[in-house]
């Protein structure tokens, strides 16, 4: 994804962006979120892409600062609305502010997004809404779809599986 960008030009300053923003993800994965944000800041200043205001993003959201983080991905829609990962954040995020009704605006614009990879999260994430409202057909289907779209995805597996149980229960 965010070499897509860089190798569509080469230089120097793009490269350091490119560095920056590595070692902001490998900092955030080895749990030093504060060293994660200097690096991915680094990037974007360098060079701003959606990729790195959304990772910028997802790291302050590790922090628990939520309104920093929808305003990170916010900039990664405007500067590339194609981009599906940070419609999907900004619904995790409303979640877990439990803004449910708003989450789910956002992760249907996930679905849509031209360009999304783990184009899987948005149903499950729909599920979770669903299934916390109770609808678990709702929630059976978007886990469903999770599953279609990536058969390994343990997550979904056991969220269908539970709501199936709950529907024979039902029953």
């Amino acid at each position: 994804m965010f070499e897509e960008t860089f190798r569509k030009n080469d230089s120097a300053l793009l490269r350091e962006a490119e560095y920056h923003f590595h070692q902001g993800y490998q900092y955030q994965m080895s749990g030093h979120i504060r060293e994660a944000i200097e690096h991915y800041k680094k990037s974007i200043d360098l060079f701003p892409t959606s990729e790195a205001h959304t990772f910028l993003g997802w790291a302050f959201s590790f922090e628990g600062d939520y309104r920093a983080a929808i305003s990170e991905c916010e900039t990664a829609i405007a500067l590339d609305p194609d981009f599906g990962n940070p419609y999907n954040d900004i619904g995790a995020y409303l979640l877990s502010l439990e803004q449910l009704d708003e989450a789910v605006i956002w992760f249907e614009r996930a679905k849509e997004a031209k360009r999304y990879d783990a184009r899987h999260y948005p149903y499950f994430n729909l599920g979770r809404i669903k299934e916390r409202q109770g609808d678990w057909l709702s929630a059976e289907e978007e886990y469903g779809k999770a599953l279609e779209l990536y058969p390994e995805y343990e997550s979904a597996k056991e969220s269908l599986h539970r709501v199936q149980s709950l529907l024979q229960r039902r029953n």
